[in-house]
């Protein structure tokens, strides 16, 4: 009997993810996966981004069914178990009958025939969790479904967010989680600020896609609370994009003027910059990556969104090195590469990658970047520095840090902020920081600051 095709892509795309390169969200938008069914399309999603978010419980659940640690099974083996346990124990739709036999052929098919009675016997013995939904809010769980979120992350991740009171403490921790463990909200942009959002609202409308205005970002945000963007001539055609609410805020916080010099550091792949183009209107952009292949990326979708009136270079660059540019720039973005712990519901094999060290290690980096990207700062200019993680030490830690050895230049207030961003007067601190949360709005977990030369 073949193997669903939705069930051969997730299992292709699982067991490419084993060797650590790659990112889910990029798999799942390969020829592949578009040509198929609707259907199969979303199931091969919900597989991949299920399995990598409930990982840690999946295994659990494998070592207690089958009486062996996981690391004894071959990755193809492995990674079978996990797509069979995930479906019978989330999916209540897919009959168990077929995950067996799905499973057992695609061990088959792997040239794993001596496993398949394994596959077969450990999976008959999976049922579904007795103590109910695992995927609703963090306060009608039962213990033992806590339990199971708990299973879910890495253990040094959550005992991390748990210590650190301030930020997270025990139960903000564990709401954290389980937020990272739900699907995340699809965001739009409207690319044309000047678009009639209402006519487009009924348009997406009659293609079936509900949207509803953004809580922040309601200008040019639309939240989409139900139907298949990808199908729309509003997407097709490049009219609106997939962007995430918090990243198009702190886009926003840049708010560049005609005629100004923006430079981009860490541009790619472009979302942001062709934000930032959008905004200027007429002017100079400097959008700058490390990376060749991004970049080229980066040129083939920046000139659709980028305004005729705008000047846009591209220059392939290391931020962490002196930056050779000789003006400076009244506007600079710096969207640090940093841990990503504040999108991990979208990106979920981040968990299963970042290590301990990594945070420290990253916070070196970024303060590097800090400190090259700041002479590069007009009199008067102002520079966001933005990551999507949530640790301290990448946010707050670098900034304090650098603007402690950089006399000339000052954090914006909490009170400068808000009179220049009255809507995202919730998401700043009294410091002055733009910070969100996965389990405290709907979006992404991002922070900011908002830097000024004082020179001017």
């Amino acid at each position: 009997m073949p193997v669903s095709p939705a069930r051969k892509i997730a299992y292709q795309i699982l067991l490419s993810m084993e060797s650590g390169h790659g990112f889910a969200v990029d798999l799942l938008q390969s020829p592949a996966v578009s040509a198929l069914k609707d259907a199969d399309r979303r199931l091969a999603t919900e597989l991949v981004m299920g399995v990598l978010r409930w990982r840690g419980e999946l295994d659990f659940q494998i070592e207690r069914l089958s009486g062996k640690r996981v690391r004894v099974f071959d990755a193809e083996v492995l990674t079978i178990l996990r797509m069979g346990v995930y479906q019978i124990m989330f999916l209540e739709r897919v009959p168990k009958r077929a995950v067996v036999d799905d499973a057992v052929e695609l061990t088959k098919a792997a040239r794993k025939r001596s496993a398949g009675g394994l596959v077969n016997a450990v999976l008959r013995k999976c049922d579904p969790p007795k103590h109910g939904a695992m995927g609703g809010d963090l306060e009608n769980l039962t213990a033992e479904s806590r339990e199971s979120v708990r299973r879910a992350f890495p253990a040094w991740l959550l005992k991390r967010w748990g210590e650190n009171a301030g930020e997270f403490g025990e139960m903000g921790a564990l709401r954290l989680a389980s937020a990272s463990l739900k699907t995340p909200r699809t965001t739009l942009r409207v690319v044309d600020a000047s678009a009639n959002m209402q006519e487009l609202q009924q348009e997406l409308q009659a293609e079936g896609v509900a949207t509803t205005p953004c809580q922040y970002a309601e200008t040019h945000g639309l939240s989409v609370e139900s139907g298949q963007v990808q199908n729309t001539n509003a997407y097709r055609e490049g009219r609106v994009v997939i962007q995430d609410e918090a990243s198009q805020l702190v886009a926003g916080l840049v708010q560049p003027g005609p005629g100004q010099r923006v430079l981009d550091l860490c541009a790619a792949p472009g979302m942001k910059a062709g934000q930032l183009a959008q905004m200027l209107g007429a002017g100079t952009l400097v959008v700058c990556d490390r990376s060749a292949a991004r970049l080229r990326t980066m040129a083939k979708l920046l000139p659709q969104w980028v305004p005729a009136t705008v000047r846009v270079s591209t220059v392939r660059l290391d931020a962490a090195q002196e930056l050779p540019f000789g003006a400076k720039f009244d506007r600079i973005l710096l969207d640090a590469p940093c841990s990503g712990t504040g999108t991990m519901a979208r990106n979920p094999e981040i968990k299963w990658r970042l290590l301990p060290e990594d945070i420290t290690r990253l916070a070196q980096l970024q303060a590097m970047m800090l400190r090259k990207a700041l002479p590069a700062l007009a009199d008067g200019g102002h520079l966001v520095y933005a990551t999507c993680s949530l640790e301290p030490e990448e946010n707050a830690g670098v900034v304090e840090k650098v603007l402690s050895e950089e006399p000339g230049f000052r954090l914006l207030t909490a009170s400068e902020l808000a009179l220049q961003h009255p809507r995202l007067i919730p998401l700043f601190d009294s410091q002055g920081y733009f910070r969100t949360r996965p389990d405290q709005h709907p979006m992404d977990g991002f922070n900011a600051a908002v830097i000024v030369c004082k020179g001017g």
